[in-house]
């Protein structure tokens, strides 16, 4: 919102639209000056504008809204899904959509692309480059996660941590390399075998205790409890892990070339695909800043409002810009540095995060080893974005499991509240 109306952000010349598709595919760096006294006669500022809202997805389903994906199906539910029934067509997008993921990440670790998105019915994936974020190697933090999908990956030997749960924990145990379901499942080998090896039989212990149930002829109307799921229900590490499933503090970090395991591991996890539901069949959702191989362009939607707002005793022309659609995070920073110059130093805006993403604003990376910025961030440039956006990109998150929600610029100084 802003006193100063948002004309120069109406209907783009056919001339004005193309130069800004241009400027985002051959990556141009344009510096507008600090105040544009007319907007709306800047091609400058209309041309920057277009290409701030461009990003690339796949796959592409013009009828479906493929973003977000988690929590979508009663938007997606009864729309034409020709591929869910379809067992060899789920095959060929699918294997479509596994060469978009692999060029994807090669472009991130050339230092071609700064980070992408793996959108699935159930979680979210963002992989980075290094140098983004303060780390040093190419990084990969999946949000929400279950046990489940941890089990799978400590299968796949993928080395992951969880940063939030090891962040409570006291200074020994976060030490400990041993992971929480492996510890459970090692205490029940052991307590169901004997010193000699050979496997006790569990009804022995059970007879003995429930014997003066039989003396009073009632064995058979109470249910005996099962040895081992209460071992696990009342094993105290494991429910701390279980306890964080679905929820922010379930997220992992996956660093260096295990992020290449991850990689293959979601081209092969058959549970990577609903099996039934509205989104069966459909590959995630790929969003990323760059071109890719598969990638469609798209532009974010925007659109002006004008309206009358009461101030003390009278009323006053309030304008407004509405961007709708997965606005990311070099996008946003772009659009604040175009709405300095336009608005003459002088806007506010209100923010809606995608909550299970959230948690990517967290620093996950305390116990890693200095960054050498310089060194790592060397060839970044190239990787399509604005200098001054790639700067504050590479910088360490601050804002913890919260998001911006609302941001104020006020005589060319920035306020915002999380």
């Amino acid at each position: 919102m802003s006193s100063q109306p948002f004309t120069w952000a109406e209907h783009l010349k056919a001339q004005e639209e193309a130069q800004g598709f241009a400027q985002h595919c051959r990556a141009t760096e344009t510096n507008l000056p600090q105040s544009i006294q007319e907007p709306k006669l800047s091609t400058e500022l209309r041309c920057a504008f277009q290409q701030s809202l461009v990003y690339w997805l796949h796959p592409s389903v013009p009828w479906l809204q493929l973003f977000p994906r988690i929590g979508a199906d009663r938007r997606i539910a009864g729309k034409a899904s020709p591929w869910s029934q379809d067992e060899a067509l789920q095959q060929v997008l699918m294997s479509d959509w596994s060469v978009s993921f692999t060029s994807l990440y090669n472009l991130l670790k050339a230092k071609l692309c700064p980070y992408f998105y793996v959108c699935t019915y159930q979680f979210t994936v963002l992989f980075r480059a290094a140098g983004f974020a303060g780390s040093d190697v190419i990084t990969a933090v999946i949000s929400p996660t279950t046990r489940g999908l941890r089990e799978a990956m400590r299968n796949e030997g993928i080395e992951f941590s969880l940063p939030l749960v090891e962040e409570g924990r006291p200074r020994k145990q976060k030490n400990s390399e041993v992971n929480l379901e492996t510890e459970v499942a090692n205490s029940l080998e052991v307590e169901s075998s004997g010193e000699d090896g050979e496997e006790l039989d569990p009804s022995d212990d059970e007879h003995e205790s429930f014997s003066w149930l039989e003396e009073m002829g009632v064995q058979d109307k109470v249910k005996k409890p099962d040895t081992i799921s209460i071992k696990l229900q009342y094993s105290r590490k494991e429910k701390q892990e279980v306890q964080v499933d679905h929820r922010p503090e379930s997220l992992a970090l996956v660093k260096g070339t295990n992020t290449f395991t991850l990689l293959n591991f979601l081209i092969n996890c058959k549970s990577l695909v609903a099996a039934a539901g509205p989104q069966a069949g459909l590959p995630p959702t790929l969003l990323s800043p760059v071109a890719f191989r598969g990638g469609t362009m798209q532009t974010l939607k925007a659109r002006s409002i004008n309206a009358k707002a009461r101030v003390h005793l009278a009323y006053e022309e309030i304008f407004s810009l509405e961007i709708v659609g997965p606005v990311m995070p070099h996008a946003l920073h772009s659009l604040t540095m175009l709405l300095k110059s336009a608005q003459r130093g002088a806007f506010s805006a209100v923010l809606y995060t995608h909550e299970p993403t959230a948690v990517f604003n967290t620093h996950l990376d305390d116990t890693s080893p200095a960054l050498n910025k310089e060194t790592v961030c060397k060839d970044l440039p190239a990787c399509g974005l604005h200098p001054k956006t790639l700067d504050q990109l590479t910088q360490c998150p601050t804002l913890g499991k919260s998001s911006i929600r609302f941001l104020e610029l006020k005589d060319y100084g920035y306020s915002w509240k999380s």
